[in-house]
């Protein structure tokens, strides 16, 4: 990896006038180097922590964990964006991803609680790095099975070329993803159940509301196999109307983590085609997510409950890790602080506010809203013990700076306050595939072909711009 002194970095990067958050287009910017250098150290995390064997990536590091089924979907987009930018060959790039193909295609499934990586086409939330075997009691994941699908789908179309690896990819690939019972997991209902557990069963709630669910309702009905009916995208749109928050160019469908907006749009190209929603509203689920990264900004910016740091350039809430669950005195008012934990603006849906700042919540909105997050980066990588080896540290709280607390993982520094120990796989995803969305389209003109999605939005009920193509 390049070294680069961090000042001169800084003062190479030019300097980007504000834009305001007026219906339309963000203007696109020429990537300066500090984009280049995230983009580089966050592939490496990928690419170095992998497993070769059998493609597993870790959930978390430094810190020992297990397999997350979701970040080995974002590994996956991975391997390609790291060929298009020449940092590893085609040929490597096509054995870690046929090893991790091989792998998951042999994995058993059943419903025994033990001894299993899955049941009925979908995996449980963590596995083991070894054996690939469910972890421990944790559930299986219709949303995180949805990520690591969303990544086969994209090595799929990737890898088109006319060899025997790349054909294998493509029908390994196909085949796993074909195999989700949806309908199973829509237990009867509308809507897509979060998850099941075989002493347990389904989990009552399910994808309903404004969240990454959007991703599931859309692979759901683009199956082929075993598709839910359209029900499941009514049963979305239904829950919708109390989300909307805002006035005139700020009114958006509000989800306060920003990563809610941020994971369907990974993938899916939302840019000019619409639904029966956002057909109604007169723009699209892209600008939509636009304006809810404006909206993180802003309630920053407020800084309503008063903790330190926070900035026009330092923002961005969404799911993280945090210091751990304790009392905090600020400025007069005794606060609760929290371990890892969904943030956002409060005020809007699930919004929690204990002043941590995740990285990933202002990178993964760079396709959203290049304008402000480009100085955000700017400001993040001069903040002290946050810009490491392999990119952003999880997160980081300026107001816990006792270091006298018992914290649940991190560092503290009486001056610049918490750091997080380390990175998290579905964190640092969002983050390198939405830099190459924004650069080059790398991963929204691959699954623009893709049959799944395409059907799935069809389904839907979408029509316009490249869909009609």
């Amino acid at each position: 990896m390049t070294q680069f002194d961090r000042r001169s970095l800084l003062a190479a990067t030019p300097a980007l006038a504000l834009a305001t958050p007026a219906l339309g287009r963000p203007a696109r910017f020429s990537a300066p180097a500090l984009i280049d250098d995230i983009e580089r150290r966050t592939f490496d995390w990928f690419w170095q922590l992998g497993r070769p064997d059998n493609g597993l990536v870790p959930d978390r590091w430094p810190t020992p964990s297990f397999c997350s089924i979701a970040a080995v979907g974002f590994a996956l987009t991975a391997y390609p964006l790291g060929v298009e930018r020449g940092w590893i060959s085609r040929s490597q790039a096509r054995a870690r991803t046929l090893a991790t193909l091989r792998f998951f295609d042999r994995l058993p499934h059943g419903a025994a609680a033990s001894g299993v990586a899955g049941h009925n086409g979908f995996f449980y939330h963590f596995l083991h790095l070894d054996t690939g075997l469910r972890y421990r009691d944790t559930e299986l994941s219709s949303v995180d099975s949805t990520l690591l699908f969303l990544g086969m789908l994209f090595a799929a179309g990737w890898f088109a070329a006319d060899h025997p690896d790349e054909a294998e990819i493509r029908r390994l690939a196909t085949d796993i993803v074909e195999r989700a019972d949806w309908r199973w997991f829509q237990r009867g209902r509308g809507d897509v159940s979060m998850g099941w557990q075989p002493d347990k069963g389904f989990l009552d709630r399910g994808w309903t509301a404004y969240n990454e669910g959007m991703m599931v309702a859309i692979m759901a009905l683009g199956a082929t196999r075993h598709p839910v009916g359209d029900e499941a995208w009514l049963a979305w749109l239904a829950t919708l109307p109390p989300f909307w928050r805002g006035e005139g160019p700020t009114r958006h469908i509000a989800f306060a983590p920003l990563f809610g907006h941020q994971y369907s749009h990974t993938w899916i190209d939302f840019r000019g085609i619409r639904d029966s929603v956002t057909r109604k509203a007169g723009f699209d689920y892209f600008e939509n997510s636009r304006r809810a990264t404006y909206a993180d900004r802003a309630y920053c910016l407020a800084n309503p409950m008063g903790w330190d740091g926070y900035s026009k350039d330092l923002w961005g809430l969404t799911a993280c890790d945090g210091p751990g669950n304790f009392s905090l005195r600020q400025r007069g008012v005794v606060r609760e602080v929290h371990g890892y934990a969904a943030r956002g603006p409060v005020g809007q849906p699930d919004g929690l506010d204990d002043g941590t700042i995740a990285p990933t919540a202002a990178l993964g909105s760079i396709a959203f809203a290049p304008e402000i997050v480009i100085p955000a980066a700017r400001a993040l990588v001069a903040r002290p013990g946050v810009y490491r080896r392999y990119g952003f540290a999880d997160s980081f709280n300026p107001s816990v700076r006792d270091p006298s607390l018992k914290l649940e993982t991190g560092t503290i520094d009486p001056r610049h306050g918490w750091v997080a120990t380390d990175y998290l796989g579905i964190d640092q995803g969002p983050i390198l595939a939405m830099i190459a969305n924004w650069r080059r389209d790398a991963v929204w003109r691959v699954m623009r072909r893709s049959p799944t999605i395409r059907r799935g939005l069809k389904r839907a009920g979408f029509t316009g711009g490249w869909l009609e193509r």
